[in-house]
């Protein structure tokens, strides 16, 4: 794709803390010395065949967006050693927690990145990806802010590029607000179709969900959560 083809980057920023309380001592030093080599390089075009960032093939490749403390996606690495991951998070904080659980867990198959998605979404090769999770992302609960939330036409357009047919968009959140923009930003998107036949269907966890610290924060404060899965056309 041609630079006048990728999605305009004028209005677009990460909002957000970039970090919390002090480090400890082994965190600070994974982020020195691990996370270079895990980290995905955008300062090089990016190989034809994604897979090649992995010392292994994977069979599948999936991208997590904002993973927080990394419950999921440390779980699902695990669960999956045959699928390539790559876990984005500009949180230095949860990034130096993940981190830590990927040493202790000697996963092979996580990659990562620690800076804005949208900037590794438009580096990712045409229909490279085979899943893209969105899970409890910032809601910006006040209206003024909505424009701020991942989910837009832009981004959707980014993640049409590089899902592969048949690919899969999965999103959660514990806000009515924020499922409800999400149902409505994708179904007035050409490339996604959402996949749930009746009520159970969004309202069940994905297979194999673990569950995660936000999800368990709004259990405590009783509210809900969705579980939206759409497919790229």
């Amino acid at each position: 794709m041609s630079d006048a083809e990728r999605p305009s980057r004028a209005s677009e920023a990460f909002f957000g803390r970039r970090k919390g309380k002090p480090l400890r001592e082994r965190q600070a030093q994974h982020l020195e010395t691990v996370l270079p080599e895990l980290k995905v390089d955008l300062s090089t075009p990016a190989p034809a065949d994604i897979t090649a960032l992995y010392d292994f093939k994977p069979t599948r490749m999936r991208l997590e967006i904002g993973f927080g403390g990394g419950e999921h996606l440390i779980h699902r690495a695990q669960e999956q050693p045959e699928t390539g991951f790559i876990g984005v998070e500009p949180f230095v904080n949860s990034m130096a927690k993940l981190i830590g659980r990927v040493e202790d867990t000697g996963a092979k198959n996580i990659r990562l990145y620690d800076d804005d998605a949208t900037v590794l979404l438009d580096w990712l090769p045409t229909a490279s990806v085979d899943q893209i999770d969105l899970l409890y992302p910032d809601p910006w609960p006040k209206k003024k802010h909505w424009k701020r939330r991942f989910v837009s036409r832009v981004n959707l357009d980014r993640f049409a590029r590089v899902l592969k047919p048949g690919g899969l968009f999965c999103f959660a959140s514990d806000i009515d607000t924020y499922v409800n923009w999400t149902l409505m930003h994708c179904g007035a998107h050409p490339a996604f179709v959402w996949t749930a036949e009746n009520a159970v269907d969004w309202l069940t966890p994905f297979a194999g969900w673990p569950g995660t610290r936000y999800e368990a924060k709004a259990k405590r404060e009783g509210r809900g959560s969705a579980y939206l899965t759409f497919r790229r056309s």
